[in-house]
C-alpha cells in the first residue's frame, strides 16, 4: 500500500499531536459551568478512527455514537442530497452535539447533517473535522445554535488516503495521511467518491 502513495502529508506523529490539540480546544470549550458534556456523533466509516484518537483525549465524560449519510449509492456520481442509511441511537434532543467528520470538501454531507441533528433536536451542533478542503466548498454550511467548527489541517485539493480515509474501502488503515498516486485511481467521479 506505501507504494501506491506518492507523498505524505502527515505523520503519525503529527496526526496525534493535532488530535490531541483539538481535543484539548473541546475539553475547555464544553466544561462546565458552561455547558453539559456532549454528544460526539461520528461519521461513518472514515471518521471511525480520528474519533477514536479524539475522543480518548477529551477529559468530559461524553458519549458516542455513529451515523452513515451516503450519496452515491453504488456508483460513483452522487444521485443528489446525502440520505441518512444509518440512524443516530442515542438521543440528541436537547444536547450540544460534535460531528466528527475524517474530512469536509463540498460541504453538502455536513449541510445534511446539521439539519438532521437540528431536527432531532439538538441545542447546538459543531463540527469537529480532520481534515478541510475549502477549495472544494460548494455548501457554505451553518452551524446551529453556538456550535464551533474545528479543523485539524487545511488539506490540498489532492486525493488522500490513510487514517480512515479510503479508495476503494482500502488505505484506511495506513497510519499516515498521504496523496495516492493518480495511476491508482482511474475516474474524476471515483476521486470524488471516495473523498467526499
Amino acid at each position: 500500500m506505501d507504494d501506491d502513495v506518492l507523498t505524505v502529508l502527515w505523520t503519525p506523529e503529527q496526526l496525534l499531536q493535532r488530535v490531541c490539540d483539538l481535543a484539548s480546544q473541546i475539553t475547555h470549550d464544553f466544561s462546565p459551568p458552561d455547558s453539559s458534556a456532549p454528544v460526539i456523533v461520528g461519521v461513518a466509516t472514515g471518521a471511525f478512527l480520528f474519533l477514536a484518537d479524539l475522543v480518548r483525549n477529551i477529559k468530559l465524560p461524553v458519549t458516542v455514537d455513529f451515523v452513515r449519510a451516503e450519496s452515491y449509492g453504488s456508483g460513483t456520481v452522487s444521485t443528489g442530497p446525502p440520505k441518512i442509511s444509518c440512524d443516530v441511537k442515542l438521543d440528541v434532543a436537547g444536547k450540544h452535539v460534535i460531528l466528527v467528520e475524517d474530512i469536509v470538501d463540498t460541504g453538502n454531507t455536513v449541510s445534511r447533517l446539521i439539519s438532521y441533528l437540528e431536527a432531532k433536536g439538538a441545542t447546538s451542533v459543531s463540527v469537529c473535522t480532520l481534515l478541510d478542503k475549502p477549495a472544494r466548498r460548494t455548501v457554505q454550511f451553518e452551524l446551529l445554535g453556538d456550535g464551533k467548527f474545528y479543523s485539524g489541517f487545511e488539506c490540498p485539493d489532492s486525493f488522500v488516503v490513510g487514517y480512515g480515509l479510503d479508495f476503494n474501502e482500502r488505505y484506511r488503515n495506513l497510519p499516515y495521511i498521504g496523496v495516492l498516486k493518480p495511476q491508482v485511481y482511474t475516474t474524476t467521479s471515483d476521486n470524488d467518491k471516495y473523498n467526499n
